[in-house]
């Protein structure tokens, strides 16, 4: 793991290259992100073929609030796994696409656009697939309160708030 580590320090732009839960999880800036992924790809000190899951993540706690991918890719032949994550602001919900490298970002980035309105640059067919068209909100962020604040028959003081 130590060698994978050394090698992605060297080739790629790692903002920060950390190991927990036994999976080696790489931040990158969202500019480098296409040519990170490519070098992972195509490299043979590398070997990380196969996209397994890409989803959203939303940090409105954070300053200025943010959005995020998170991606996890498989090497098969070392059956080595690794997690890359990548950032954005909230005012400029913009990330590059994986589609020129793997088809199967296709349907993967649909989703995480359609639940947190990440635009994928480059895709070619970014529309919603679950929801409705004419939503004009993105479920999965958290910008809406969990419960009704008009309501006066619940004290928060009972579920811990």
């Amino acid at each position: 793991m130590s060698d994978l580590v050394e090698h992605i320090q060297a080739a790629c732009s790692p903002i920060t290259v950390d190991i927990s839960s036994d999976i080696l999880t790489v931040t990158v800036a969202k500019q480098d992100l296409l040519s990170t992924v490519k070098q992972l790809t195509t490299d043979d000190k590398f070997g990380f073929t196969f996209l397994t899951d890409l989803c959203g993540i939303h940090h409105p706690d954070s300053s200025p609030p943010t959005l995020g991918v998170v991606y996890h890719l498989h090497n098969l032949r070392h059956n080595q796994r690794i997690r890359l994550k990548t950032f954005t602001p909230v005012t400029d919900p913009t990330i590059p696409s994986l589609t020129s490298l793997f088809s199967s970002a296709d349907w993967m980035e649909r989703e995480t656009y359609d639940f947190f309105g990440i635009q994928f640059e480059g895709h070619p067919n970014l529309k919603r697939i679950l929801n409705m068209d004419d939503m004009d909100y993105f479920p999965l962020r958290k910008e809406y309160a969990l419960e009704d604040s008009t309501r006066e028959d619940k004290q928060d003081d009972y579920f811990g708030r």
